[in-house]
């Protein structure tokens, strides 16, 4: 498909009310075929523009299509992958670089995102959150209650926290033993900023935030799940003129704790691995060319497969139970 970049174009829409209150912005397709959020979004800036929905304190921001490349190619990125390293730039090359440029200063500008997204295998709608809070070097954050409180009432019953912690480990790992015989040695992998995304981001700028995956990629339910979920936030948040939503209890909690890379192209798994297949002590995992079966460390869970990665790229991630959300 050929498309003309300079002609490519970022937009959102705002609507501000006169009466003080928080600033919200809410993000579609930073995947480009993750296109539930989009649909949601535009239902419900139809409502906002046909006067059904209006605000009565405060502000939102609505971004339909926050990479536009990658949402007309059909496919999760452009030139990369908007959700990594999500930074400005000072000498933007890829095409993400100038959505960043873009994004991260509209991000500066609100005090809560909801991202919402969709993945890849099948599954339950999820959110994902960010630490408790820390004054620690990875991700100090001090909002760690609001961020519950927010992931409790968007509609679903299962929660994930321990990402970027996780991916520092990761990184950490990777510095310690380099690998110069990966067949996909990118430094970006061995720098911890490289798993910044928007909710990361938009936490560095003192806001807070959730990802939400709101089911399968073509799950048909998907964009009603993410539709629910803004109209929650907004009367969460007394945005609007609606009862206030019933914060879940009981959700299911995990706690993202190691991620584990593809050391070779030929790394297998021993069966077809789904998010949140539970494993026990010691069960095969996957097997390395060298024929070191990969087993795992503890009960838990097996987090984001990835059958396809290349040499040096994550090939899944542990979690165990948490409690936070119970």
């Amino acid at each position: 498909m050929s498309i003309q970049r300079d002609k490519l174009q970022f937009h959102s829409s705002t609507f501000k009310s006169p009466n003080p209150g928080p600033a919200l912005i809410v993000s579609g397709a930073v995947h480009g075929n993750e296109t539930c959020g989009t649909k949601a979004i535009h239902r419900v800036l139809a409502a906002f523009e046909d006067g059904s929905l209006s605000l009565t304190r405060g502000q939102v921001t609505f971004v339909p299509v926050a990479n536009p490349l990658a949402y007309l190619l059909e496919q999760r990125s452009g030139d990369r992958n908007l959700n990594r390293k999500l930074l400005p730039y000072r000498d933007p090359q890829d095409f993400e670089d100038h959505v960043a440029n873009w994004l991260c200063p509209l991000l500066a500008q609100h005090d809560v995102l909801l991202d919402l997204h969709s993945f890849n295998g099948g599954g339950q709608a999820f959110v994902m959150v960010g630490p408790e809070d820390n004054t620690g070097i990875v991700e100090p954050f001090s909002h760690g209650q609001e961020e519950l409180a927010l992931a409790q009432i968007l509609g679903v019953g299962r929660a994930v926290d321990g990402w970027l912690t996780t991916y520092a480990r990761g990184v950490a790992r990777r510095r310690a033993v380099p690998r110069a015989d990966t067949e996909a040695a990118e430094p970006v992998r061995h720098d911890v900023n490289y798993g910044i995304g928007t909710t990361e981001y938009m936490r560095t700028q003192g806001g807070y935030c959730v990802t939400l995956e709101c089911g399968q990629h073509a799950d048909p339910h998907a964009p009603e799940v993410a539709y629910q979920a803004i109209l929650n936030t907004l009367a969460h948040l007394k945005l609007v003129d609606l009862p206030a939503p019933v914060p879940a209890r009981g959700m299911e909690g995990l706690r993202i704790y190691d991620v584990i890379d593809k050391e070779h192209a030929d790394d297998t798994f021993c069966q077809h691995w789904s998010s949140f297949d539970r494993l026990t002590k010691g069960q095969l995992i996957g097997t390395r060319k060298s024929g070191e079966q990969v087993t795992a460390p503890d009960d838990g869970y097996l987090l984001f497969p990835d059958a396809r990665a290349q040499a040096g790229e994550e090939w899944f991630y542990l979690a165990k139970f948490n409690d936070r959300f119970a």
